[in-house]
Formats: structure tokens, sequence, C-alpha cells
């Protein structure tokens, strides 16, 4: 029988990833677990919070703060789905500056900004209009139209997608396929960039599907992106999505803090650098079930971290 990591690491790698399998500290947390199970409600209710934790979102830091305290209190937190107000406004203002463009591509003068950034400089990046560039662009909207309301669909164009919406085998495109001209020029278009400072490249129709309105980047995403429709394919920094460049991110070394604090928890040490006292307050008296909870929140922050990035996303299928 061929070896597997179990489904608590789906956000950390492959479930059959060789490199993983072979890490001694993650077969001594999953040992952690053999030895207080069965799992109470709580606790696997907040294992499962780790399981979706992504150290590319925005406010990454305060979610591992968040389930620090749930792990310290020994139940989980109520849920708040709504979407950060700062980013929810960044995201409105994209859309309408966007949409607003595609309707009139030679609109001037929008009193409008997303993040610092001038409406009118935004469009600017795109160029003399036409309806390729129209319908890439319409494609944004849409990306970001799916964000704000998750009851309008936004279709792939490179990213293959299981049925759950996690990458899988089921084809992109095929809902293009009365506009394949346009998607094909978009999947041809390559973006030649770096990721840990070598050199990559990122098809623009994988670019706009990555596009993830709760990543760190997402306004300089959105820049390259439309850059890149204006035809510079060779940004002057690096394109960030999901875990690609995430050693880019400026919560790098707050979530650095925040694993050596769960580090010092869960192993028991006596001193160590570069802790957050405070956080390591919120977990109160160690036991069983809170050094495995923290052990896995920390080797999973540690692996989004630390793993290397090596696809080149031009085309799923």
């Amino acid at each position: 029988m061929s070896k597997s990591l179990r489904p608590w690491w789906k956000n950390c790698c492959a479930l059959d990833d060789k490199k993983v399998l072979d890490d001694r500290e993650l077969r001594a947390i999953d040992a952690l677990e053999d030895s207080i199970s069965p799992l109470d409600n709580q606790t696997v209710a907040i294992r499962q919070l780790i399981t979706r934790f992504e150290a590319c979102y925005h406010e990454a830091d305060k979610e591992a703060e968040r389930i620090i305290k749930a792990i310290g209190a020994g139940r989980c937190p109520r849920e708040h789905k709504a979407r950060p107000p700062k980013r929810k406004e960044e995201l409105q203002r994209s859309r309408r500056t966007l949409s607003r463009w595609c309707k009139n591509p030679t609109i001037k003068g929008m009193n409008l900004d997303v993040a610092g950034i001038p409406a009118d400089e935004l469009v600017g990046f795109i160029g003399k209009p036409t309806p390729l560039k129209i319908w890439q662009v319409e494609r944004i909207v849409d990306k970001v139209s799916q964000a704000l309301d998750p009851n309008r669909p936004y279709h792939t164009m490179a990213l293959r997608l299981a049925d759950d919406g996690q990458p899988g085998a089921n084809p992109a495109g095929e809902y293009y396929k009365d506009d394949s001209a346009f998607l094909q020029q978009t999947r041809k278009t390559i973006i030649h960039d770096t990721v840990d400072g070598r050199k990559s490249k990122v098809s623009l129709a994988m670019a706009i599907d990555l596009l993830m309105p709760c990543h760190w980047d997402f306004v300089e995403g959105l820049v390259i992106i439309l850059k890149a429709i204006g035809g510079d394919l060779h940004p002057g920094k690096p394109f960030a999505c999901c875990a690609r460049n995430i050693k880019l991110s400026p919560l790098c070394n707050r979530l650095k803090i925040i694993s050596n604090t769960l580090s010092v928890f869960w192993k028991g040490k006596k001193t160590i650098k570069n802790i957050n006292r405070h956080i390591l307050a919120f977990l109160e008296q160690a036991t069983p079930v809170k050094r495995w909870l923290a052990a896995s929140l920390d080797k999973t922050i540690r692996l989004h971290l630390s793993l290397p990035f090596d696809e080149l996303l031009q085309n799923g299928d």
C-alpha cells in the first residue's frame, strides 16, 4: 500500500508528496494525534480551521491568532463570513473601474481610486482598446464579481478544477467555446517573471484565474495583469498568487514569530528568540490536545513559507 499524508495536511502539499512524506517531524505530530484519539468535536473543528489556513491570505497573521485563541479556549470561535471592509472596498472599486472601462473604453476623469491608484491610471495600463482587451478585462470583472457575490460564477480559462473547486482534472475553458480565438490568445500570452529569484512564466489566462480576492498582493497582481493585457509581459515585480512568491509577503516575518511561539509551546522549550509572549499567553496551560493543535499550526505555517513553488503556471490542459 502506498503511503499518503493524512487529509489534515491537504492545504500544505499534495497528499502523496514524497518530500513531505519523509518528514520526521510531521510523522511525530501525527503520532501525537494517535496518542489523544478519539478526538472530540471541538478539537476536530479547530484542526479543520488549521487545514483551511493559507499563509497567502491578506490577514493570515490575524487568522493564525484567531486559531491560537481557539486552541487556548478549547473551542472554535464564531465564524465571521464577511470580507474585511478594506479589502471589500478594494474589490468594489476594482469592479466599478473596470466595468466602466469595458462599457466605455475611452472614459476619462473617473473620480475613483483602487488602494490609492487613480482609476484613470489603472485603466491606462491597458493601452489602446481592442475587442480582445475588452474581453480579457471582462474576465477580470467576472473574477472580482464572484468574490463580491458567490452566486456570480467565474469560469476558468486555464486552471483545471475538480468538482469540489480544488485543482483537479476537469478541463478548463469549455465555457468560452464561442470565444475560442480570444481564449487561445489569452492562454498563449505569457508573462515572464521570477519565482524566488528564478526565471519563470505564467500565462495571462492562468494569472486571471489565480487572481484571488483574499490574496495579500491582490492589487499589485491586478496591476501586473492589466499591464500584460496592455502588452507589458516583463513586470518589474514578480507575480504573486497563492503560494507563488509567498516569501515576498509582508506578513512572513510576523508568521515566523507566530510559528516560533507555537514551537516553544508544543515542544516545551524554555527560551527561544523571536517569540510573542502575548500569543503564548493565549494558549495557557499545555495539554496533549493543545500541544497537537499547536504543533499542527506551527508545521502548517512553516511548510507554507518554505516549500518551493516549482510549477510553470501556463495552461492546465
